[in-house]
């Protein structure tokens, strides 16, 4: 699978999250694709992003 933009995990946590639990979050992205989950993603990611919340 090529990386994408953003992920679930990105938007869920950030660096907050164990390694193992952003894995989980990677494979249920896989099932889960399609253009309406990356538009809910890339919406929750601006927030994200601005609060920097959970970033190193």
């Amino acid at each position: 699978m090529l990386p994408g933009l953003t992920c679930i995990w990105q938007v869920s946590g950030r660096g907050d999250i164990p390694f193992d639990e952003q894995i989980i979050m990677d494979l249920e992205y896989i099932q889960q694709r399609g253009f309406l989950t990356d538009v809910k993603l890339i919406v929750k990611t601006i927030p994200v992003v601005l609060s920097g919340k959970g970033a190193y």
